[in-house]
């Protein structure tokens, strides 16, 4: 992130609608944010380059290249990792919202879309990140270091770099050891309880995040939740 300051925020709009477009970038300037647009997936990675954005709200069904391609690709570039990524499409059915976090994505919006609604969404995302930076840097626990400032595990001396939502799973988990957290509670404090997501995304990263830094340490209590587990 650049800044903390939302009126400092880089915000890249990716839609093939220009009606969308022109809608969320009259809003989104109004409040201050820094805006850049692309018209498809295959754009939107050639703007985030030069541009660095924040945030990145993006269409899913696109030509040329869609958005799940996009933020896969994008989510491949560590430059990108602390990049929130949201999908905003008129698609509702639940496996596209599996799709899209499975990919990477931080968030999920269905059209049509409510302005002051995005907006103060997207100043929740400016309060957590402020939240972030004034927890403790450095967990040191289960063999491992979990630094805040660089979003990198350490192993011994492997260092593991995880995307951005991972990694606060991680952290989240790992400083409160042993305590179990229902899924819902682990989307309250990761995502947010003004985010809409499904109880599965929090699946989908705890699959990921076990691939990355091993299959013990955060165990699922059956019809519970899951736990970081030291034992």
């Amino acid at each position: 992130m650049q800044t903390l300051n939302q009126t400092h925020y880089k915000i890249l709009v990716v839609d093939d609608d220009p009606d969308i477009v022109e809608l969320l970038q009259y809003n989104l300037a109004r409040e201050g944010y820094d805006v850049a647009v692309a018209e498809n997936g295959k754009k939107a990675i050639e703007v985030a380059h030069t541009f660095k954005p924040d945030v990145i709200l993006m269409d899913v069904m696109m030509p040329v290249m869609d958005g799940i391609d996009a933020c896969r690709q994008l989510r491949e570039n560590q430059d990108f990792r602390d990049t929130h990524i949201i999908f905003l499409t008129a698609r509702s059915e639940e496996f596209s919202e599996v799709a899209a976090f499975d990919a990477g994505a931080d968030d999920f919006i269905t059209k049509p879309i409510k302005p002051r609604a995005l907006l103060s969404r997207l100043a929740a995302y400016v309060r957590r990140d402020v939240q972030q930076e004034e927890q403790e840097q450095v967990i040191e626990i289960g063999g491992m270091r979990i630094d805040r400032t660089s979003f990198a595990v350490y192993k011994g001396e492997e260092k593991i770099t995880l995307p951005k939502k991972e990694f606060e799973l991680l952290a989240f988990l790992a400083a409160t050891p042993n305590k179990v957290f229902t899924r819902e509670e682990l989307l309250n404090n990761v995502w947010g309880s003004d985010v809409y997501v499904i109880a599965r995304t929090v699946d989908v990263h705890v699959r990921k995040v076990r691939e990355k830094v091993g299959e013990n340490q955060i165990r699922t209590i059956k019809g519970v939740g899951y736990k970081f587990n030291t034992d």
